[in-house]
């Protein structure tokens, strides 16, 4: 009989990116509890605190006191969000809505990220950038009078929704996104805890009437499911092995790897469900699992599970056939171009790979050898944390370019990997 261990994972990033600057314009002050400081979460709450936003940051929370809508200034400097994407979409919208002029830069890489996305509607909005040919940071950002807006996506993109609506904080013309499939949802459920009316469609998203913030109350940052993936595929590939997550984030719009592990025939059970801040959340158990099957992901899945392609890419390589994945072109945009860092280092292992403009297929097997190799993380978190996780379940002998980029999203990842391969 396994034995049983327990581990609260990182809490969730894109939830600490919200509450953050949620709580920076809300009237009064905002605990949150069990926050995320992480290289990519203590961005944002510099970018915050260098706008003039009052915060008390201890080890297990962050208190902040916010003023209102129009209360932050003008920084003194330029705004470096190192690697964080999510930074700087979302803050593009609040600063442009908060009517102040900040210049936004990053790292290489994510000066190399697309951001014509959030600025093509974001000026329809009245929001004016600077930013370098073919829309790439730094941004020099000036917020104006904002207008609303009608906007039908081409792509689901939480980011670019989140951004559209939190510059719709400042006007009182109809705001409303839409797109082809349901992107992740945080950014309106946040609202609403807030107490921002919001009209949720299938696919839409409508700010209502009301759209100031009020505080005074707590959030608790509830465990991050991108990063609880890591420790489930673990657990399922793993000899003898049960695993509880606790305080998982189950929303509906990030819990697509369930739905793979059903196609799978990973074995798991998801425990003491609730509801807290529109979010669901639970605790999540899976076993050893034997009889993988393959899967496959396209379409409307895709964003529920984009960015735990990499862990899921692992589980892949024992499935007895062929598992496909398409529809991810986005992957070639992140941190690395996912889709070729996953093919790149699965060949190495002796994985048989065919690699397709928007995806890739896996031609797994329960019984594969894999062979020793040097991982590229191309400087990826993700690349990184999946092939440490495939290491730490199979006793592979691999080595790594770097994990240092790991410190992006978990920096305790290492600590929770060996406390539950024990």
């Amino acid at each position: 009989m396994a034995k049983v261990k327990y581990l609260r994972v990182a809490s969730d990033k894109s939830i600490t990116h919200r509450t953050i600057m949620l709580s920076s314009i809300a009237k009064g002050s905002v605990k949150i509890n069990y926050p995320l400081y992480s290289g990519d979460t203590v961005k944002t709450l510099k970018a915050i605190e260098s706008m003039g936003a009052d915060v008390e940051s201890q080890s297990g929370f962050l208190i902040v006191d916010g003023k209102g809508k129009k209360s932050l200034k003008e920084p003194n400097d330029v705004i470096d969000l190192g690697n964080s994407g999510t930074s700087m979409r979302l803050l593009s919208g609040l600063i442009g809505g908060e009517g102040i002029f900040v210049v936004l830069t990053g790292d290489n890489s994510l000066n190399r990220r697309p951001m014509m996305r959030i600025i093509e509607p974001l000026s329809r909005m009245g929001i004016s950038f600077l930013y370098r040919f073919g829309g790439y940071a730094p941004l020099a950002i000036k917020g104006g009078d904002i207008k609303g807006i009608s906007y039908e996506g081409k792509i689901a993109s939480a980011q670019v929704k989140s951004a559209i609506l939190l510059a719709g904080l400042y006007t009182t013309d109809d705001v409303l996104v839409s797109e082809p499939a349901k992107s992740r949802d945080h950014t309106e459920n946040m609202l609403r805890a807030f107490g921002v009316d919001v009209e949720i469609g299938d696919k839409s998203v409508k700010l209502g009437n009301n759209r100031d913030l009020i505080g005074d109350f707590e959030i608790n940052v509830p465990a991050d499911i991108s990063s609880a993936a890591y420790f489930m595929v673990h657990a399922a590939l793993s000899k003898d092995k049960s695993v509880i997550l606790r305080d998982v984030l189950l929303n509906a719009t990030r819990s697509g790897i369930l739905d793979v592990f059903d196609m799978a025939n990973v074995k798991y059970e998801i425990l003491n469900e609730r509801i807290e801040n529109y979010e669901r959340i639970g605790d999540v158990e899976v076993v050893s699992s034997y009889g993988l099957r393959p899967f496959e992901i396209n379409g409307s899945l895709v964003p529920r599970l984009i960015d735990e392609i990499p862990i899921i890419s692992i589980l892949a390589i024992f499935c007895d056939g062929i598992s496909k994945i398409r529809d991810v072109y986005d992957l070639r945009k992140k941190e690395s171009d996912r889709i070729k860092s996953i093919c790149y280092n699965l060949t190495r292992l002796g994985v048989k790979v065919v690699e397709y403009e928007d995806g890739f297929d896996i031609y797994g097997n329960p019984n594969i050898k894999i062979n020793p190799a040097l991982i590229d993380t191309h400087k990826d978190h993700r690349i990184a944390m999946s092939f440490l996780t495939l290491q730490a379940a199979k006793d592979v002998n691999l080595s790594f370019s770097e994990t240092h980029s790991i410190l992006t999203s978990y920096p305790n990842f290492m600590d929770h990997l060996n406390y539950l391969s024990t």
